[in-house]
C-alpha cells in the first residue's frame, strides 16, 4: 500500500481576517441574505458588486454589527460578533454618502477626530491632531481641516468619512459604495489611498457597482444577486459603455428603501452628531 507523506510545514497562506458562515438575514417578511458564505483572508482588496437589492450593503452592515443576523455567524480578525471581544480599533468603516444634516455644526477635522474614540474610550489619544492632519492628508484634505461638513461638496464630504476610517490606522477596512455619485477628483483620490493602504497590507472590502479606478487594484469580486453569491474569483472585465467618456458613474444605493446606519464612534456602538445616514 503506498502511503502518502504529509508537509510538516506551517501553511503559508494569509490568515482570515474577515469570516461569514451561512449568514441569513431578514428585515420583516423580506429574506434578505440567504446563507451566504464569505472568507477574506489578510491584505486582500476584495469587491464587493452587485444589482441594487441585492444584499451588499445589508452584508457588510452585518459584519460591523448595525444588522443583526438571522442566522449564521460573522468573525473578525478570529473574534465572533456576538462575543464582545472584536478589536474594533483595529477596524474602520465607511458607509454610505449622504449630505451633511442640520443641527451643531462639525468641521472636517471633529468628524475625523470622532473616528479616534470609542465605547470604551470618550477621549482623545495624545498626538490626536497629528493623525487627524495626516489622514486628512491621504485623501488630499488637508487644506478643508476647519471647513464646516455642510459647506464640502458630496465627494469631499465621502473624503472625510473615508478619512475618519483612516485616522484609527486600521488593519481592516470595510467601505459601502464610496465613490457613488462622487465627482472624479475624489473617485482618484479614493483610489490612489486605497492603492498606498495595500500597499501597506491592510485588508479592503469594498461595495461597489463597477471596479472604475480601482480595477487594476482589486484582485478578487464577489457578486451577489438576490442575497446569494454567485460568483467568488477574478474580477470581471468592465463593459465598453463602462469607459466611454459620455457614462456618468452615478448609481442609486443599495437596499435604498432602508435608511443606512449613522457615522458612530465605533463601528457598532456610541454614535456622535449624525453626520452621514
Amino acid at each position: 500500500m503506498r502511503v502518502t507523506e504529509r508537509s510538516t510545514e506551517p501553511s503559508t497562506r494569509p490568515e482570515p481576517v474577515i469570516e461569514v458562515e451561512r449568514l441569513h438575514v431578514h428585515a420583516g417578511a423580506s429574506h434578505i441574505l440567504r446563507g451566504i458564505d464569505l472568507t477574506v483572508r489578510k491584505g486582500e482588496a476584495v469587491a464587493l458588486l452587485g444589482a441594487n437589492g441585492s444584499g451588499k450593503s445589508t452584508l457588510v452592515r452585518a459584519l460591523v454589527g448595525t444588522v443583526a443576523p438571522s442566522h449564521g455567524t460573522v468573525r473578525l480578525l478570529g473574534a465572533g460578533l456576538d462575543a464582545d471581544r472584536v478589536p474594533w480599533e483595529r477596524i474602520g468603516y465607511v458607509p454610505q454618502r449622504a449630505g451633511a444634516r442640520t443641527g451643531v455644526p462639525s468641521t472636517a477635522a471633529e468628524v475625523v477626530a470622532s473616528g479616534l474614540l470609542s465605547g470604551r474610550r470618550w477621549w482623545l489619544p495624545r498626538g490626536w491632531r497629528a493623525r487627524v492632519r495626516t489622514a486628512l492628508d491621504e485623501v488630499g484634505l488637508a487644506d478643508r481641516a476647519s471647513s464646516a461638513m455642510h459647506v464640502l461638496s458630496g465627494g469631499q464630504q465621502q473624503r472625510v468619512l473615508i478619512a475618519r476610517a483612516l485616522v484609527r490606522d486600521p488593519d481592516v477596512l470595510v467601505l459601502d459604495e464610496p465613490v457613488a455619485g462622487v465627482d472624479r477628483p475624489s473617485q482618484e483620490a479614493f483610489a490612489a489611498s486605497v492603492r498606498r493602504l495595500v500597499g501597506r497590507g491592510v485588508t479592503v472590502l469594498v461595495v461597489l457597482h463597477e471596479l472604475g479606478e480601482l480595477t487594476e487594484l482589486v484582485t478578487r469580486a464577489v457578486v451577489l444577486r438576490h442575497g446569494r453569491v454567485v460568483h467568488d474569483g477574478a474580477p470581471p472585465r468592465p463593459r465598453a459603455a463602462h469607459d466611454a467618456v459620455s457614462h456618468r458613474h452615478v448609481h442609486p444605493h443599495d437596499d435604498e428603501a432602508r435608511r443606512p446606519a449613522p457615522l458612530t464612534q465605533n463601528p457598532v456602538n456610541g454614535s456622535t452628531e449624525e453626520v452621514a445616514s
